[in-house]
């Protein structure tokens, strides 16, 4: 559809999906043979909070990412009732939802969500694997961010690069990474290489 109107359009961006994609991608070309753990957290998931607010009796609600190693995550979910469930029905509610369906999960409800609310989050990645007939070869990629100012970011970069882009849907590891900077190309090479 972008093709046949002249557009670019790239899904998938944000952090994760996103600029965590193309690490992933780069690990893995070292490092062809291997597993990747992408764990999350300790932080606000603005996806999993947005589907628990969405949740009949909750008045708000905060769902945090605790991260336990190879790619395994526990749910911590903070909710305010608004009076119309109890708390087991919310919770019961929450851990059917197939979003966190494959998670250890705990709802609590607390008198404020404000009270406890952190935008902060972060990511730790580790590649374990093999380059060429090389084995043990281990990277590992950790960042701390605020979620929402991440995001944002991510996306300006993405929006940059839609102006450079072949008509075409794209994702983020199909685009130069130098497309989503801002500057002089040449300046930008000469800096970064």
């Amino acid at each position: 559809i972008a093709k046949a109107h002249g557009s670019v359009a790239i899904i998938s961006a944000g952090w994760d999906p996103g600029s965590d994609s193309i690490v992933r991608a780069l690990m893995q070309a070292a490092a062809p043979k291997g597993i990747t753990y992408t764990n999350f957290g300790p932080g606000m998931s603005m996806g999993h909070t947005v589907a628990v607010k969405s949740k009949a009796g909750v008045k708000n609600a905060l769902s945090m990412t605790i991260p336990l190693g190879t790619g395994i995550h526990r749910r911590m979910v903070y909710v305010e009732l608004d009076g119309t469930k109890t708390l087991d029905e919310v919770a019961q509610a929450v851990k059917s939802d197939p979003y966190f369906a494959s998670d250890e999960t705990h709802v609590m409800a607390v008198s404020s969500v404000d009270e406890v609310r952190d935008m902060g989050h972060g990511v730790n990645m580790v590649r374990k694997g093999v380059s060429g007939s090389t084995q043990n070869q281990r990277f590992e990629f950790n960042m701390s961010i605020n979620n929402p100012a991440l995001t944002a970011q991510i996306l300006v970069g993405v929006a940059r690069a839609t102006m450079v882009e072949r008509p075409g849907a794209y994702t983020m590891i199909e685009i130069p990474v130098i497309d989503m900077l801002y500057g002089d190309r040449e300046e930008l090479i000469r800096h970064l290489v």
